[in-house]
């Protein structure tokens, strides 16, 4: 079993390494060969056994992606992008690389003349308000950013190119993946993860929409679940449409900040500071809010019930299990 990974530096990226490190198969076959690739050097884990390569460069160069698929890879995972607010700021980047790249990747697949798994992450992006209260599987595809508009065309790729044979693709709209750790990005959603993340750590924290905003969220731990379940889950079961929605937990911003203090204590939330950002707020606005995913849930993709999970497992990954004081 050989695995590929692009966008392996990034936070998502590094716990699917840690993974798969850990279980040292996939798809009911060990792993012989990984391949990482990021546009910075992405760190390599040692797996005793495995031939560990790292490359670094832009999927969307001239012969790039050419050179990553000669090696055939049996499954390859595809989280390379450009994130929301970058790619709203830059329409240049974010075009190059959310669609460029990945356009150049896909063919890479398809002039190599074999089918792999491919996993795709998407993004629940790709909805545009106005919205029902609680969003359906079937629900109309009308973007209201580049990035959505990005990972939208990527989403009709991937299913042509699955649907003529060039691989069997899986593509899965990723909820906004709460608490990220590490430093902030520049991602628009980057604030849902801050107002938990900095006061835990005993930081200040700003929150720049208002409480009353209703998202969908689930943990990096879930994430990496999702995304080892699409690389082994069977097509057939799938069927043409290959693009599904993921599970995850709905609230406000209020209700975010209420977990925090039943886990952390007033004084935690007391970190919290409410400064509007038009900027921000124009973007989130137009963002989906609660999913049904039904069709994720029947296929077996699982996710928290509660964020009051998901902040403890951001507790017990990166704090030790510990709150600052």
């Amino acid at each position: 079993m050989r695995i590929l990974i692009t966008g392996a530096a990034g936070m998502v990226g590094r716990k699917l390494i840690a993974r798969l490190t850990h279980d040292g198969q996939l798809r009911g076959s060990q792993i012989k060969a990984l391949d990482l690739h990021d546009i910075v050097p992405p760190q390599a884990p040692d797996m005793k056994g495995v031939e560990v390569m790292a490359h670094t460069g832009d999927l969307a160069e001239a012969g790039a992606c050419e050179k990553l698929i000669s090696a055939r890879p049996d499954v390859i995972f595809h989280l390379a992008g450009v994130v929301s607010g970058e790619a709203e700021a830059n329409f240049e980047l974010g075009y190059r690389v959310n669609l460029n790249g990945t356009r150049a990747l896909f063919d890479a697949v398809r002039l190599a003349g074999y089918a792999p798994r491919l996993v795709f992450t998407s993004s629940i992006a790709v909805f545009g308000a106005p919205f029902p209260e609680v969003i359906p599987d079937d629900f109309h595809l009308t973007p209201l950013t580049s990035y959505g508009s990005q990972k939208l065309v990527g989403e009709v790729l991937l299913a042509d190119y699955t649907r003529r044979g060039v691989f069997d693709g899986i593509g899965i709209r990723l909820p906004t993946i709460c608490v990220r750790p590490g430093r902030p990005n520049k991602a628009a959603s980057g604030f849902f993860s801050g107002i938990i993340r900095e006061p835990l750590a005993g930081q200040e924290a700003i929150l720049p929409v208002p409480r009353s905003v209703v998202h969908t969220h689930a943990s990096p731990r879930s994430a990496v679940n999702f995304l080892v379940h699409a690389a082994e889950i069977d097509g057939d079961k799938v069927g043409p449409r290959r693009n599904l929605t993921m599970p995850g937990v709905g609230v406000t911003v209020g209700e975010q900040i209420e977990a925090l203090e039943r886990i952390a204590g007033s004084k935690t939330v007391k970190l919290i500071r409410e400064e509007p950002d038009e900027t921000i707020w124009a973007i989130v606005k137009g963002w989906p809010t609660r999913f049904e995913a039904r069709r994720a849930r029947e296929l077996g993709f699982k996710a928290e019930t509660s964020f009051d999970e998901i902040i403890r497992a951001h507790i017990d990954d990166e704090l030790g299990g510990k709150v600052a004081e």
